[in-house]
Order: C-alpha cells, then sequence, then structure tokens
C-alpha cells in the first residue's frame, strides 16, 4: 500500500475547500483499506501481488513528446481532442475544438472554478470509494470535464487519448461526464502506450446521463505489455436515458475493466459490448454490474474474449433487478476463444433478480476454433496461419464493427488481424 501511495503529499492545494476535503477523505479510506489479494471474491482469480512490487510515483512534468509521436492515434472524425500524457495535459498536442453550442470541455481546475456547482454535485458521487477509486480522487489533480447542456448535439465524437510514456509512473486519470436531459454525444476514450515503459494508470470515469438524454461511451486499452492498468466507469442514468459502451483491450500485463451502470428511471436503454484480445503472460479482468433499481428497464450485454499463449481472462457480469423493477429486459452473453492449450477463461456471468415481472438470460461459452471451418477454408486455398487468423479475427470483429467511428473501426481492423497469430502462439 506505501508504494500505491507514494507521492500523495505532493498533490498541490486547489481554490475549492470541498474539493480538497474530498481528497483528503479519499486519501484517508485508501489508507484504511488493504491491496485486494485472490481471497477477496471479487479479485480471486486476479493476483496484484506484482503491482506491489512496482515502485511509482505521479509524474511532476510530462514527457516530452511531439505531434509526430501520437500522429498515429489521430481520428480524423474526431470534434476535438484532449491529450494527457504520464496523467498531465498537454495543450501543445490537445486540439479544442471548435465545439457545438451547449458542448463544454474544459481541465477539471478550470472547471472547479467555472462550473463549480455542477462539478461538486457530481464529482465523487457515482463512482464507489473502493481503493483504487479511492486513489485516484486522493491523487486528483488532472482531469477533464465534459459538459453536454440540454438538447445539445454533438455529432462527432469527443476523443480522449492518455499516453503512458514515463517509466515507473503511476497516472490518476479522471473523467466527470454530465449529459443533460436531451443531450447527445460520443466520447472515446483511448489509453496507448510511447514505448513499453512499465507503469501504473489508475482511471475513473464518472457518467450522469439525464432524463432522455443518449451518449455512448467508447474505451480502448492498449498500453505496454509491461504495464498496470486499472479503470473504472461508472454510470447514472435518468428516465428514458439510452446508454451504449464498447470497451476493447488489447494491453497491459495485468488490466482490470470495471463498469458499474445504475439505472435512476424508467425506461433505460444499454447495450454494452467488450473485447479483450490477450497473449504471453497478460491477465485481463472485466467486471461488470447492471443495478436496475426502476421498471422498464433494458439492457443487452455481449463479451467476448480471444486469449492465446498462457494469457488469463476474467469475465464477472452482474444483472441486480431490484424489488419493484417489474417488466425488466436484460440479458448477458459471455463468449470465449482459446487459441492455445495454456490460455485459460474464468467467467462467472450472475442474475440476482427480486421481481416476478421480468425477462432476464445469461450464458457463457468457452471453446476453440471449429475444426470444420478451418477445414473448408483450408480447402479453398488458404494456408492454416491464414485460415485460423481470419476465423479468430471474424470471432471479434462482431463487436469492433459496431463501433460507429470508421477510422477507429479501421484501425481496430488492422491491429486485431495483426495480433491474432501472435497471440495464438506466444506463450512467452
Amino acid at each position: 500500500m506505501a508504494t500505491l501511495l507514494a507521492g500523495s503529499d505532493a498533490v498541490p492545494k486547489s481554490p475549492a475547500a470541498w474539493f480538497d476535503a474530498l481528497r483528503a477523505a479519499a486519501l484517508e479510506r485508501a489508507n484504511a483499506l488493504s491491496v485486494p489479494t485472490t481471497r477477496d471474491e471479487e479479485w480471486r482469480f486476479t493476483d496484484l501481488t506484482p503491482l506491489t512490487k512496482l515502485q511509482v510515483r505521479p509524474a511532476t512534468a510530462a514527457t516530452s513528446l511531439i505531434a509526430a509521436d501520437i500522429a498515429g492515434h489521430a481520428l480524423p472524425e474526431a470534434s476535438a481532442r484532449l491529450v494527457f500524457v504520464d496523467g498531465i495535459l498537454v495543450p501543445q498536442l490537445s486540439q479544442a475544438g471548435p465545439l457545438p453550442a451547449g458542448i463544454t470541455v474544459l481541465p477539471l481546475a478550470e472547471a472547479l472554478q467555472s462550473h463549480a456547482v455542477l462539478v461538486e454535485q457530481h464529482l465523487g458521487k457515482i463512482a464507489g470509494d473502493e481503493l483504487f477509486t479511492a486513489l485516484n480522487t486522493a491523487f486528483l489533480n488532472q482531469g477533464v470535464f465534459i459538459h453536454f447542456a440540454k438538447d445539445a448535439v454533438l455529432k462527432a465524437p469527443l476523443h480522449l487519448l492518455f499516453v503512458a510514456a514515463g517509466q515507473d509512473v503511476a497516472a490518476h486519470p479522471r473523467v466527470l461526464l454530465v449529459a443533460e436531459s436531451g443531450a447527445q454525444g460520443c466520447v472515446i476514450e483511448d489509453y496507448v502506450a510511447h514505448g513499453e515503459a512499465a507503469g501504473l494508470t489508475n482511471a475513473v470515469t464518472e457518467i450522469a446521463v439525464a432524463p432522455n438524454a443518449s451518449l455512448r461511451h467508447i474505451k480502448l486499452q492498449r498500453e505496454s505489455p509491461k504495464a498496470f492498468h486499472i479503470g473504472t466507469c461508472a454510470v447514472s442514468l435518468g428516465k428514458d436515458a439510452r446508454f451504449a459502451s464498447q470497451a476493447v483491450t488489447l494491453g497491459a500485463r495485468l488490466s482490470r475493466n470495471n463498469l458499474a451502470i445504475l439505472q435512476q428511471g424508467e425506461g433505460i436503454e444499454v447495450v454494452i459490448d467488450g473485447l479483450a484480445l490477450i497473449g504471453g503472460r497478460q491477465l485481463a479482468d472485466t467486471h461488470t454490474l447492471i443495478d436496475h433499481l426502476k421498471p422498464h428497464g433494458c439492457c443487452e450485454q455481449v463479451h467476448k474474449t480471444i486469449v492465446g499463449g498462457g494469457a488469463h481472462a476474467v469475465f464477472n457480469g452482474k444483472v441486480f433487478v431490484r424489488e419493484g423493477a417489474q417488466l425488466t429486459d436484460s440479458s448477458q452473453q459471455s463468449r470465449n476463444l482459446l487459441l492455445s492449450d495454456k490460455a485459460r477463461v474464468d467467467t462467472k456471468p450472475q442474475l440476482e433478480i427480486f421481481a416476478d415481472d421480468v425477462k432476464c438470460a445469461h450464458g457463457a461459452a468457452v471453446g476453440q476454433l471449429d475444426p470444420e471451418h478451418l477445414f473448408y477454408l483450408k480447402s479453398r486455398g488458404l494456408s492454416e496461419r491464414a485460415a485460423r487468423n481470419l476465423l479468430t479475427y471474424a470471432f471479434g470483429a462482431e463487436i469492433i464493427d459496431r463501433i460507429p467511428v470508421p477510422t477507429l473501426v479501421a484501425k481496430l481492423e488492422k491491429l486485431v488481424m495483426q495480433q491474432t497469430g501472435e497471440k495464438a502462439g506466444d506463450g512467452a
């Protein structure tokens, strides 16, 4: 724990007393908690011992990068791009807009002054207070505030690019997104690496979606194979809100992706897509929660993993249907493809239902490539390797192709096609 808290005394004070009190309470909370172990049910398949041995501290200045260093991550469709390097906003690498009327994107430090009431109303109120969320709040200094005003529409996505570049750096990025009634938009969180430095990214995103608003959230994680990534996204949905989550995990030595969605009003619609493609000795752990508190909630979730080498994928999906949440329609599917004899998947879809008029289903499948499909492709002239790569790519393409950003889809298609063969045989 001392390693994870290193550097907390260097977080500067802010002009808002409530903000400093929030960070102080979070630091006290983090000090009171121990690092989860495999004896904890929520972490039973994920051993954090390698992370606790890593000596990391927050960066005091961003590693120096130039525009050419991040050019490959550009998305022409984006309305604006904010670039963070080692958790620190770099304005000269960012492109601020112009943005449509009613759309506000600000560094969190500026929002504390210009939108103080709105920030105080939501910051730290949506995400929970488990260890890594508390650590993020305790170190909270850099972050971004996004506000979609009533009926505002952002037709082109907003791109948040988080670059890990420094050795032994702990970054604690924070995103606060508030969508008012009737607003629409898409936000992309993109976590990448410059080089192969070992470090920790501990990200927290809080999203408040008001009644009748519609939001799409896309998260990509393709950090260094030596890195550690802990990500938490917490979402609150008002009446008739619509929310889509798409997460693609390719990088990091050890990654954990937490998604918690709370239905605060009737008639919500949620779609959750997830894909993890890992190999070597990677571990990718995904935990999701959809909590139906009100009636007429609809949620469709599909999570896929492609696991090669000696990698290990974990999926735990929980669906709660609370008493009184009648006419809920919630489904959950976990589909997993093993590319080697040493690959491992632990999957646990869960339903807890306390209402009697609902339609809920879940399922899990773990398997390997179909020999008949391989034979068919080989009979048409494809090599064994090409046939395997094509079938593996097709398995994950269902998730990627639903991302409504053509440039991003093309990048991911190329990357996944390139990695499928590598992941299959890499046991190192």
